[in-house]
């Protein structure tokens, strides 16, 4: 029983949420022990709070899931998990994530408020949203947005409008590969995974995973070479760090359309080495330039 309550709060995807680390990691305050206090504790309360929108969806989705090759076992749709014990679930994570967030102090008010707009926004999105073709990618990258303007605000760091539109657009395309794998399964077997599916071909979505990693990669340079960001990291070598950023997109394209494996970003991430090894190096760069040089 504990597994299966384990699995219906998924807490491999709590992976997504290192966006609301990254204020901390681009403004340079990774030794300020303050401001990571609060980022971490505005990770964790991001964590729950996801963890209560995931019990909900499988809620909403139980009678599809069963139908699902592959979400038929999911805890609520096999049975080993009821409702009303799901329902149970969603409302410890979502008062849990409340608890955790009054470690933020005066903090708690600003981050709460985005964090409330957040769940609203995802429990509309399981209802409702998610039917609707590019509105539901929309509503995903900003899901990430709010991450990111949430841990901004937990450690008064002010967001570079480049790195605003970074987040976006990445969390874009990573939302068009996974629906591409969408589209793939529904070609093969006949049946959409979604509702919406049927709304997107490969034609569309290879050319909007090819506008939005190009525009990614544009407002990163941007980003590095923004006046702003060179004082603030009193570094005009960042711009150096966009060839792993290049290498990162170019081997995401080329899982989502030669391997056709992007159905799920978070799985990919753990287990593809090359794209790890690319983040990593992205991130001792990034390290060095900043705190080093």
């Amino acid at each position: 029983m504990i597994k299966d309550f384990i699995k219906i709060i998924r807490p491999k995807q709590w992976l997504k949420n290192v966006f609301v680390l990254i204020p901390v990691f681009f403004g340079g305050a990774l030794l300020d022990v303050t401001e990571v206090f609060a980022a971490l504790v505005t990770f964790a309360a991001f964590c729950f709070m996801a963890s209560s929108v995931y019990c909900f969806n499988d809620i909403i989705d139980v009678e599809a899931d069963r139908r699902h090759a592959v979400k038929c076992t999911r805890p609520v749709a096999s049975g080993a998990v009821s409702v009303p014990q799901a329902y149970g679930l969603m409302a410890l994570m979502f008062f849990l994530s409340l608890a955790v967030l009054t470690l933020l102090g005066s903090k708690m008010i600003v981050v709460g408020g985005i964090l409330l707009f957040y769940y609203v926004m995802n429990l509309l999105y399981c209802a409702k949203i998610k039917q609707y073709a590019i509105v539901d990618v929309c509503v995903i990258a900003f899901g990430f947005v709010l991450r990111l303007l949430a841990g901004g605000e937990a450690t008064d760091i002010s967001l570079s409008r480049w790195i605003v539109l970074m987040t976006f657009l990445l969390t874009l395309f990573l939302s068009f590969a996974k629906r591409r794998d969408d589209v793939i399964r529904m070609n093969e077997t006949g049946e959409p995974p979604r509702k919406n599916t049927i709304m997107y071909n490969l034609t569309f979505i290879n050319q909007a995973i090819t506008i939005t990693a190009s525009v990614t990669l544009v407002c990163y340079i941007m980003y590095t070479v923004s006046p702003e960001v060179i004082q603030r990291t009193r570094s005009e070598h960042l711009y150096l760090t966009s060839i792993f950023v290049l290498l990162g997109l170019l081997r995401y394209i080329q899982i989502t359309v030669v391997d056709k494996a992007s159905g799920d970003p978070t799985k990919m991430m753990l287990r593809d080495r090359f794209m790890q090894a690319v983040v990593l190096m992205w991130a001792l760069t990034f390290l060095v330039i900043i705190y080093i040089l």
